[in-house]
């Protein structure tokens, strides 16, 4: 499969099956997640992995997660990313972004449905979790099995603005 292919193949599920994830495909995704690019290499990240009973009911006191079987709460270390000189610009959420973006594709290419979410009340999970006042939780990756069938990867071909609305070439 070639990356276009997989990165078609993905979307975002809202139903997942009770099954679990299997603990390989578990360390693969965690995996791609630690190899994934982060400015300065500062690697900021910090991934909670939330599977048990216990700690997925902890985490819907804060956020839906859809059924999903195994969710990663991923936060970042203001303290260790790495900050743009000339204005200060930290930029801890987008390495969160990335090594979000690296375990949903190897999810993906692994056949589980991932849903990435962002609307959960922090203060709740922070309060959950016992994240440390240094980090943030920026999203959630939920995983699982979907429930029910994938979304056709040719969606893109009418759902996407073209490339002429969203590309500019030398300037803006």
């Amino acid at each position: 499969m070639t990356f276009l292919e997989l990165a078609k193949k993905r979307y975002a599920v809202r139903n997942f099956q009770v099954k679990k994830v299997e603990e390989e495909k578990l360390l693969k995704i965690l995996e791609a997640g630690r190899i994934a690019p982060t400015g300065a290499n500062t690697q900021p990240q910090r991934i909670i992995v939330i599977r048990e009973e216990e700690g997925l009911e902890k985490l819907m006191k804060g956020a839906r997660i859809y059924g999903a079987p195994l969710a990663l709460l991923v936060c970042t270390d203001h303290t260790v990313s790495w900050k743009r000189p000339l204005d200060g610009k930290d930029i801890a959420e987008i390495d969160a972004s990335i090594v979000t973006d690296h375990m949903m594709l190897q999810a993906t290419e692994l056949g589980l449905g991932t849903c990435w979410i962002c609307y959960f009340d922090p203060k709740i999970i922070r309060a959950e979790f016992k994240i440390p006042d240094d980090f943030e939780p920026v999203n959630i990756l939920a995983i699982g099995y979907a429930a029910n069938e994938a979304l056709s990867p040719d969606r893109h071909n009418t759902l996407r603005k073209s490339i002429e609305h969203t590309v500019k070439y030398e300037t803006f």
